[in-house]
């Protein structure tokens, strides 16, 4: 017999072995030895109250067997030789895309702009180090995209777009801790992350798969509505049956070259402003009503936040606990900045993005004249502002977060994470009124829900403006172009996803959207 339980536990009888077991024999009015397994089917943290608590669901093997085999089998067939599908981009989407059509039986030809993920490090490091950007290969584009060394955040709202639990047990197979079907906020983090990507980039070679770095796509040949070829950087065309373009939502020359060839675009809704920065034990004592240091089995504490400004949203974005700031720029000339954490989520810092939602169609008067790449433009201007405003490299541009909302110019900084370092800017007059005014009024506010969340020992840091593509990529019900069959856009660059499961669940809906086109 099988029981599903909810329990509750406190941090003192946390620490006590068979914990589980002892409360739900005495839930159930039975004898410990009639449960012969407990197995955690989630668990969170409750911190509403000063005394914190774990909820468990589990569930209770009574006299019987767990049974030991894995809920999903991963068939992987041998496809060197069978009908060919094009996945530009192997990000989350581009990588799922891929070993669906191996189950599938068809055959994955993947193109990635950027390098795999060990010679990526050298790019991040000139980034953070030497403050150079190469456009094809930093935080955003590479093996992996924009996740694997910007956090590895696993939370989606997107449970109906797709098999979630299978992309997470995907996940466990190419070597992610099992801890992650159980959590009810998973992570991987950024320091594990690299070689589980390096993983799936095996399974789609070992099944006849291709995988090529470097190879970035300049040009879309389309004759008679039909997507015929796919062109690269040094000159070669590559005839094509279906390609799932799956980019990601920093991939401009994209949106630009779609543009140029008028192919149809929609100008979307996105989100922009800054990413903040706090002492990581001032969110523990906010979020765990401690005094000092959080209990050693309590993980570092996050946060979510949101607040409605003259009509719009302001909301915490991308929250990075025991993180990093690190510069997400992916050009020279700009400053943009993202969150990670390691796996262990063990840094003295937190921080998130604070950002405002912008409506493209009321918000964006005078970018009217870029037509459907009006917020493409607004976002290179505002990240270009910061640019300048950190002195004209990838110094970013920061204040104090009481000055930022008092509205004066900071004496000095907080230590902070970001490794290419800060520069003292009035953020508060600089960014636009549209998103700077609305931030001011957001954190105020953030400061009454959160005692202490408003305090002169956090820094504000600009600019963080990556959150989601700034346009879509129309697609019909099947998931095809409307305009231009045989083109699949997929994930956060078509704006279809918000965060690497969705993005995750995206791919594979669209390999096999494309293979059914065949």
């Amino acid at each position: 017999m099988v029981t599903e339980l909810q329990l509750r536990v406190n941090l003192v009888e946390e620490r006590k072995d068979n914990i589980l077991q002892l409360k739900a024999a005495k839930k159930l009015g039975i004898a410990t030895t009639d449960i012969t397994s407990v197995k955690v089917l989630r668990k969170s943290i409750d911190a509403r109250k000063k005394e914190v608590v774990f909820n468990y669901k589990v569930a209770v093997y009574i006299n019987e067997l767990q049974p030991d085999t894995p809920e999903y089998i991963f068939d992987y067939q041998e496809v060197s030789n069978s009908k060919e599908i094009h996945i530009v981009g192997f990000g989350p989407a581009g990588m799922y895309a891929a070993l669906r059509c191996i189950e599938l039986g068809y055959k994955p030809i993947v193109l990635e702009r950027g390098k795999n993920v060990q010679d990526r490090r050298r790019d991040l490091r000139a980034i953070n180090q030497f403050h150079e950007v190469n456009p094809d290969s930093n935080y955003c584009f590479g093996e992996g995209g924009a996740g694997t060394y910007s956090d590895g955040k696993l939370y989606t709202r997107s449970l109906k777009r797709g098999d979630v639990r299978k992309i997470f047990e995907n996940l466990v197979y190419h070597g992610a801790t099992d801890q992650i079907l159980v959590d009810a906020h998973p992570h991987i983090g950024t320091n594990k992350l690299p070689k589980i990507i390096q993983n799936i980039r095996e399974t789609i070679l070992k099944h006849g798969g291709e995988v090529h770095f470097e190879t970035r796509v300049t040009d879309f040949i389309v004759k008679n509505n039909k997507l015929q070829a796919i062109q690269l950087q040094n000159g070669t065309e590559m005839a094509v049956n279906a390609v799932i373009l799956a980019t990601g939502h920093s991939a401009r020359d994209i949106y630009e070259l779609l543009h140029k060839k008028d192919i149809l675009l929609k100008a979307k809704s996105f989100a922009m402003g800054v990413r903040v920065e706090h002492p990581q034990e001032i969110i523990d004592q906010i979020q765990y009503s401690c005094a000092g240091k959080r209990d050693e089995l309590l993980p570092a504490a996050a946060y979510s936040l949101v607040h409605q400004v003259g009509n719009r949203g302001v909301y915490s974005f991308c929250m990075c606990p025991g993180g990093f700031i690190v510069p997400a720029a992916t050009a020279n000339g700009e400053v943009v900045v993202n969150g990670m954490s390691p796996s262990r989520r063990n840094n003295k810092f937190a921080n998130s993005g604070i950002v405002v939602e912008i409506n493209v169609d009321k918000d964006l008067p005078k970018y009217e004249k870029y037509g459907v790449l009006k917020g493409l433009q607004y976002q290179k201007d505002l990240e270009k502002l910061a640019f300048n405003a950190g002195g004209k490299s990838q110094v970013a541009p920061a204040q104090r977060l009481t000055d930022f909302v008092e509205g004066r110019l900071s004496s000095s900084l907080n230590d902070c994470s970001y490794q290419p370092g800060l520069n003292s800017s009035p953020l508060h007059s600089l960014l636009p009124k549209l998103i700077g005014s609305r931030l001011r009024k957001g954190f105020a506010a953030f400061g009454k829900k959160m005692h202490g969340y408003y305090t002169a020992e956090a820094n504000v840091v600009g600019v963080e403006s990556r959150t989601s593509s700034p346009v879509n990529i129309p697609r019909k019900e099947n998931l095809e172009h409307p305009q231009i069959s045989g083109l699949f856009p997929c994930g956060e660059g078509g704006g279809y996803a918000g965060g690497i499961i969705s993005a995750a669940m995206d791919g594979e809906r669209c390999a096999e959207a494309a293979i059914a086109s065949l």
